[in-house]
């Protein structure tokens, strides 16, 4: 078995792959509340798979009521080593067309709503996100979508806003004079939290639609977001199984970015005056410096 065990969030339909081996849904409990739903533990291709479906099966939560602390540290509990997000966006540039994918590179966080951070008072520390997603893992997702047949953009600004609602068209065109490229609702703070757990992470961003910006396209609805959707949605699939490949090939080895031990320089309050409620809610998700610096 391989040493990789990827975690998957994405929709609900992404589950339903060819070729799973021991497939079993589990109950996690973390001490950050209940998260979206079981995780499906599975193998596919000799790797470890860690299924999420971020807004529960039946796509029962909002992106501003997911639990995204409770998430990242439930699958941080189920053994993952990387996180893999497949999100619908909407496209800000015109060459970013419906049915694409976008390899994200970069974030903006207009989210107000949700809980961002492990950390806090008796417990306080700050990590880089200065480059939010692992270019290893980032560079395996566009090689696996390639191949799945998809048109591949391999970088892009990730706008993140609180939603429900869509954006109006003068939001639309300030994140456009922003130079952000996608537009979407859940990725942050889901990118911040796993940084903070020291998990690598990337995003496929699947684009759906042209937001309300574009002259010559109708405004942004559900039912047509959901036509795009259903069709990217096999091609999730395929990206997933052809990842799973790909990573049974070759050992896993760390982020070049170091992620996997960005807490050893970012946990600033002193042994002493840590508060220890939230030190053993951070058993997960710091225990390794933890445990060690206590």
């Amino acid at each position: 078995m391989s040493d990789w065990v990827l975690g998957i969030l994405g929709g609900s339909g992404l589950y339903e792959l060819d070729g799973l081996e021991n497939a079993q849904w589990v109950s996690l409990e973390t001490p950050w509340g209940v998260p979206s739903d079981d995780i499906l533990f599975a193998e596919l291709d000799g790797i470890q798979l860690r299924f999420l479906p971020r807004h529960g099966r039946g796509h029962a939560l909002s992106p501003s009521d997911v639990n995204y602390r409770a998430n990242i540290d439930a699958l941080k509990r189920a053994g993952c080593t990387d996180i893999l997000s497949l999100s619908a966006v909407g496209s800000l540039q015109k060459h970013y067309r419906p049915g694409d994918f976008v390899i994200i590179d970069q974030f903006i966080d207009r989210t107000f709503k949700r809980e961002k951070s492990f950390f806090g008072k008796g417990c306080v520390a700050h990590v880089s996100v200065a480059d939010p997603i692992c270019k290893r893992l980032a560079k395996l997702a566009a090689k696996a979508a390639q191949s799945a047949g998809v048109t591949v953009h391999h970088k892009g600004t990730y706008l993140a806003m609180e939603g429900p609602q869509f954006s109006t068209k003068a939001e639309s065109h300030l994140y456009r004079d922003w130079g952000c490229d996608v537009i979407g609702m859940t990725n942050m703070p889901e990118a911040k939290l796993a940084r903070e757990a020291e998990l690598p992470y990337a995003t496929i961003a699947m684009v759906t639609d042209y937001d309300c910006w574009h002259e010559d396209h109708g405004n942004v609805d559900v039912a047509s977001v959901i036509v795009v959707l259903l069709k990217n949605a096999d091609i999730a699939r395929d990206t997933v199984k052809k990842i799973a490949g790909l990573m049974a090939k070759e050992p896993r080895t760390l982020s070049p970015q170091g992620i996997e031990t960005n807490l050893d320089v970012a946990i600033v309050t002193a042994a002493e005056h840590r508060d220890p409620k939230l030190v053993a809610k951070l058993d997960a998700v710091a225990g390794r410096v933890l445990g060690y610096m206590l």
